[in-house]
């Protein structure tokens, strides 16, 4: 007998996760199917919900003034729209065969089962936490909630000393270190790869490595941090590498993201490669009627290389939430994939990917040809120019557009939309030359840096065929 049974016809759907999938899940929902119709119960562990863990790096580094500013829609919100919502809870079980949840109040330790007609796991992600002594030291953080967030500004404020080390350069790492020089700390990000931000080619990053050290951050590559020391007290007080230590008064991890997917494991539920639920194209986990997923607890078809892969970013756990909310509402919606596009930005240098790197393109055996290009932000005698680096790959024969990264100046970073958009719709860089690109002098050069490298690549590819 099904759920709804017990409370007449109307239905239940609980939500495991209170963040951008969840609460855009429960929210379509409940703009498709009023409360008599539908019942929504969704869990958060911590304190908020409908947050921008995007914003954190610029909270902590004082561009955006409190917390507060960071939130989309309170607790309150949700709940004076029938969404029963329970804060500081964490779903601890799920039992499939059973169609229940078992929740633990956080602060009591209480427990108690919710049955569900339909359930949405949206448990997110959680940071790598390094496996080593040390690594769970006060004074040690990570940034992914906003919970995260006050922890680490709390100790910015009481810790002595104005030392911090970043473990990881990729986007939270980069993000962090600018932050926590703009709050007048001496930086030192440590990294494994050869140059920061590995979402790009070497080449590519080595401009990143520049323009960190030009703001007065230490990177320390091919180094693997070994162990994190601590004091007399017990606080961290330095990073080691296998031939270095590294004084620090605080240590943030960027070192990347991973599925939490333990309930879901524990569950018997499918997981990837990568340790993501799998989904069909309408977000339901596969084999499982009436259980969806979404967020960065999924992994998700990349389009151009045709395989699973797992991207952590609030765009997609949006649009999820939002196909989860229409198809459980009753609706229809799909999720078809992504291209695996991404910007950021060190102090004043835009940084953009969208695509495949080299190594993407090698691993799914695809044949290609690279070119890089240096061209300016808008015609190069209007006050403002500056110079652009554009590197795009295409596949040979095909000539279809494989990947595109972007590193410059403004202007440089939303360009790489124009490359999403061309890789989403299966484009050749012969047909994106003739594109008819936004032309002005303040905005482009007569010919905008893609289609520059565009038809360089185009020509690569007739001079290699």
């Amino acid at each position: 007998m099904s759920m709804s049974g017990a409370r007449g016809t109307r239905e239940r759907l609980v939500v495991i996760g209170g963040d951008a999938a969840g609460m855009s899940a429960a929210s379509q929902a409940r703009r498709m199917k009023g409360p008599g119709e539908l019942e929504i119960v969704a869990f958060e562990r911590g304190h908020f919900t409908s947050y921008s863990a995007c914003g954190i790096p610029y909270w902590v580094g004082g561009e955006v003034s409190g917390r507060d500013e960071l939130i989309a829609r309170t607790p309150e919100e949700h709940r004076s729209r029938d969404i029963d919502l329970r804060l500081r809870t964490e779903v601890v079980e799920i039992d499939v065969a059973g169609a229940r949840v078992r929740a633990r109040e956080v602060d009591s330790g209480a427990e108690s089962w919710t049955p569900y007609d339909k359930l949405v796991i949206a448990t997110g992600a959680r940071p790598i936490r390094p496996d080593m002594p040390g690594a769970d030291a006060p004074g040690v953080h990570g940034v992914q909630t906003l919970d995260d967030g006050q922890e680490l500004l709390d100790t910015l404020t009481r810790a002595p000393g104005r030392r911090a080390v970043v473990v990881g350069a990729g986007y939270i790492g980069v993000e962090m270190a600018e932050a926590l020089i703009n709050r007048g700390y001496e930086v030192t990000v440590v990294n494994r790869g050869a140059e920061p931000m590995a979402t790009l080619d070497a080449d590519m990053g080595r401009l990143v490595h520049r323009a960190m050290e030009g703001m007065g951050i230490t990177m320390v590559n091919d180094a693997e941090v070994t162990k994190i020391l601590t004091g007399d007290d017990g606080r961290v007080r330095a990073v080691a590498t296998e031939d270095a230590e590294y004084p620090a008064d605080v240590v943030v991890l960027g070192i990347g993201v991973r599925p939490e997917t333990t309930l879901a494991k524990a569950a018997g539920l499918p997981l990837g490669e990568h340790g993501g639920l799998l989904t069909d194209l309408a977000m339901r986990v596969r084999g499982h009627e009436n259980i969806w997923a979404g967020g960065d607890c999924v992994e998700v078809l990349d389009l151009v290389a045709g395989r699973e892969r797992h991207v952590a970013l609030g765009t997609h756990a949006n649009k999820h939430g939002q196909v989860i909310g229409m198809n459980v509402g009753g609706g229809y919606a799909t999720f078809p994939g992504v291209v695996g596009t991404a910007v950021s930005k060190v102090c004043d240098l835009e940084i953009a990917r969208t695509g495949l790197r080299e190594k993407d393109a090698r691993r799914a055996g695809l044949q290609f040809e690279a070119v890089t290009i240096e061209s300016t932000s808008r015609a190069g005698y209007y006050p403002g120019a500056s110079p652009m680096t554009v590197k795009m790959l295409a596949e040979r024969r095909t000539g279809r557009l494989l990947g595109v990264q972007i590193v410059g100046r403004e202007g440089a970073g939303k360009r790489v939309d124009v490359a999403a958009v061309a890789l989403t719709a299966g484009m050749t860089v012969e047909q994106m030359t003739a594109l008819d690109l936004g032309y002005a002098p303040p905005f482009s050069p007569v010919w905008d840096p893609v289609l520059v490298a565009a038809r360089k690549a185009a020509g690569k590819l007739r001079g290699a065929s």
